[in-house]
């Protein structure tokens, strides 16, 4: 096995371990803040008092690496990334997970891949060939066409959460586009910390205005433990990592398999049913997954009468 296809395996290893913490966090973040039957935490906490505690972890571990500050050209693509995921797909997510399941709200996931293969394409002028494209679509229109088959049941309903979850997707997709960017030449848990310190400001005073006053149970704070520890900080120094070493078009695939492994969890976690046509749907959209590894992703063109170095993707 050559080195760079070693770095690729490599890559998409790290990319799968980010996916596996991400997908605890739908499930956990409906844990945090309850239905609307009996709510809990308001969603603008959970998502700014995760950034926030994240963030004091992040100062711990900067100052203890001794990690360099951000060059000039760097603050831009850290504060597009603070946007996407810092700041967008927290608190779009934690609104929404009171009005929806984490089974419907783990299908509109679905999206996600196809949406940072093409921010992920567009930032690094990479040409996926028609056969990866046609992967990447299979997988989205397995997980579109579940979607459907289960509507009609009731299971995923027009809801304006779901406006919410597509815009969260999309926030998530810049957010991941922009950090493997940066990952490219910053250590990958350094930019996720640069980036949760750079929106401080905004998170701080959002998360104390609306920090809790009333006594809320011990299971809900466990799961606002997790999604600020595990889903907001330590997940990304594997997402990035695998993102920047197995290219993000290719290694955004991985993420075909988050929404069922969400599924998956959301079924002991809060009591919610796991049948099989999930299974079924969930064993197709991972075999796009592997399929896709294997098509071609071409790197970007340099014109042959200038000498610079292609840097690897």
């Amino acid at each position: 096995m050559s080195s760079h296809t070693s770095t690729h395996t490599h890559g998409m290893w790290l990319g799968l371990l980010g996916v596996g913490i991400f997908a605890l966090t739908l499930p956990l973040t409906r844990l945090a803040v309850g239905t609307t039957d009996a709510p809990l935490m308001s969603g603008l906490f959970v998502a700014m008092g995760r950034a926030v505690a994240a963030a004091g972890l992040s100062a711990v571990w900067l100052a203890w690496t001794r990690a360099p500050w951000p060059k000039a050209q760097d603050w831009s693509p850290l504060a597009m990334t603070a946007f996407g995921v810092v700041l967008g797909f927290p608190l779009l997510t934690s609104v929404a997970m009171r009005h929806v399941e984490a089974v419907h709200a783990s299908v509109i996931v679905g999206v996600l891949p196809l949406a940072t293969a093409a921010v992920g394409a567009l930032l690094h002028r990479q040409r996926p060939s028609l056969r990866f494209w046609a992967c990447a679509g299979l997988g989205s229109a397995l997980v579109v066409l579940y979607a459907v088959l289960r509507s009609s049941d009731g299971g995923l309903s027009l809801h304006p959460a779901d406006a919410l979850l597509l815009a969260a997707m999309l926030c998530a997709a810049v957010g991941y586009g922009y950090g493997a960017r940066l990952s490219q030449h910053m250590q990958a848990e350094h930019v996720i910390c640069w980036a949760l310190l750079l929106a401080l400001p905004v998170t701080l005073p959002l998360a104390a205005w609306s920090w809790p006053t009333e006594s809320l149970p011990a299971s809900a704070w466990g799961a606002f433990a997790y999604v600020a520890v595990f889903s907001m900080w330590l997940g990304f120094f594997a997402w990035y990592r695998g993102l920047a070493l197995g290219g993000t078009v290719r290694v955004s695939q991985v993420q075909l398999a988050q929404p069922f492994l969400s599924m998956l969890f959301a079924v002991p976690l809060l009591g919610e049913s796991l049948d099989a046509a999930t299974v079924g749907f969930g064993l197709a959209v991972v075999a796009t997954v592997f399929i896709g590894k294997r098509m071609p992703v071409a790197a970007p063109h340099i014109p042959s009468h200038t000498h610079t170095t292609r840097s690897p993707t």
